[in-house]
């Protein structure tokens, strides 16, 4: 087994694109800024994203709350094994990491530190990087205590925390824009990073990505029918998204199917917003948005409505049917803030700073389906006033605010959970996530 363990990484490695053996040294060399900055959002966003998943972990013990459960950890570790070039030097550059799995987020109960490697994980004497991550899933998903060794020596217990299932994960930084929503994981573009979270803001898109697991999951194993949970790089993957198998992987998901889709997407979009939506659902989006307090124009504001709706329309694979149901997800996760007591209008407060960005190209930037649906939902609560004052940025009477749910691009076509003319091909025709999950699982490499 162990033999077949061997060859199966060196098949990753060699997927990855080369693992270096040399330590990662900055030489000071000039590389793209752009880069560098989607180095240094990944850590930030890493930073807000930990704590948040430990506090939704109190939704997963919640007995009036019936959902499928997944393992977290309490800190993050990211690698630059299988990076080159410049991503390498990114990797050091920006967060100070090298092929050593390092700590780059943590919650307040970790016992690792920011910066602390890891060597040794739950007694696997492995010196390859690789190895370690996919031990430290293993360890994770028993979701029983172990131990790790840094290399200082020291050794730490570390122990899982369970949540509800749909892990929350963001885009390598070498593929900043991916986007991939699955019920077992979804990756987030780090332009949701770019909008500055609060703590309760991350909060919420944590539960959105789980709400999405729970509303959805089933019409989504519908439209894949067979899936085998355990792919080794899924599993490399759900521990630090920024290796470049993720990137890999993403070029060859998604490139063909969005350049054939998004540019016929976004002129459809305009159509619709045109035709189907007509003067009085126009009015009335304008006027809510008509005394915004950062004074938003009515045309940037109906733009980038228009803009949601076609990122949400151009996705594809299990995204595409995930699409469906993200209304469900925007009224499971309001449900679970109110629970946590925290103000579940922190969805608008985020929406609005990604308004303001012009940062369409995410799932919470909501579109006017899923302003009219959440309206109904606060209306319901008791807290419709509050919405259109977060809309607005100032306190309105009672009933002056609607939002209409015209059809818009997400609503092109019939639903279908398959479909024979998916413009991708190959393994990952049904997105990155089902892609690496199909993987060779280890010692049964082919």
């Amino acid at each position: 087994m162990r033999t077949l363990t061997a060859i199966w990484f060196g098949l990753v490695i060699a997927f990855l694109g080369g693992c270096a053996s040399t330590p990662v040294e900055d030489d000071g060399r000039a590389i793209d800024p752009a880069l560098l900055a989607s180095y240094e959002l990944y850590g930030q966003g890493e930073r807000v994203l930990r704590p948040a998943l430990a506090r939704a972990a109190s939704v997963s013990r919640n007995t009036k709350v019936d959902c499928s459960k997944q393992w977290e950890l309490p800190f993050a570790v990211a690698t630059a094994a299988g990076s080159e070039g410049e991503h390498r030097i990114a990797w050091k550059r920006a967060l100070g990491v090298g092929d050593a799995l390092t700590v780059i987020a943590r919650t307040e109960e970790s016992p690792l530190m920011l910066g602390e490697r890891i060597v040794n994980v739950d007694g696997d004497s492995s010196s390859n990087p690789l190895t370690q991550l996919e031990r430290l899933g293993d360890a994770r998903e028993t979701g029983h205590p172990f131990e790790v060794q840094l290399d200082s020596g020291k050794r730490q217990r570390i122990e899982p925390f369970e949540v509800c299932r749909g892990y929350t994960r963001l885009a390598p930084p070498a593929t900043p824009k991916l986007q991939e929503y699955h019920w077992l994981m979804s990756l987030h573009p780090l332009e949701l990073v770019q909008a500055a979270p609060t703590p309760d803001e991350m909060l919420w898109a944590v539960l959105w990505t789980q709400g999405l697991s729970e509303e959805g999951g089933a019409r989504m194993k519908t439209y894949v029918y067979a899936v085998k949970v355990g792919g080794t790089l899924y599993q490399l993957v759900t521990l630090a998204s920024g290796l470049r198998a993720a990137a890999l992987a993403a070029e060859q998901a998604i490139s063909l199917a969005r350049e054939k889709a998004t540019t016929a997407l976004l002129d459809y979009a305009r159509q619709q917003i045109i035709e189907q939506g007509k003067e009085l659902a126009l009015q009335r989006i304008r006027d809510s948005l008509r005394e915004s307090a950062e004074q938003l124009t009515r045309n940037q504001a109906m733009a980038m409505l228009q803009s949601s709706a076609a990122n949400r329309g151009a996705l594809s694979g299990v995204g595409m049917v995930a699409q469906t149901v993200w209304e469900r997800a925007d009224a499971w996760a309001f449900a679970r803030l109110r629970e946590l007591g925290v103000d579940p209008l922190v969805s608008l407060d985020l929406h609005r700073k990604l308004v303001e960005r012009q940062l369409a190209g995410n799932a919470f930037l909501l579109d006017a389906e899923r302003l009219g649906a959440l309206t109904q939902v606060a209306q319901a609560q008791g807290l419709l006033p509050a919405l259109q004052a977060r809309l607005r940025g100032q306190a309105l009477d009672e009933g002056d605010f609607i939002v209409a749910a015209m059809p818009m691009a997400s609503q092109r076509e019939a639903f279908s959970f398959q479909r024979s003319d998916d413009p991708a091909a190959g393994r990952f025709a049904r997105g990155l996530v089902e892609g690496l999950l199909q993987m060779p699982a280890q010692g049964s490499a082919r």
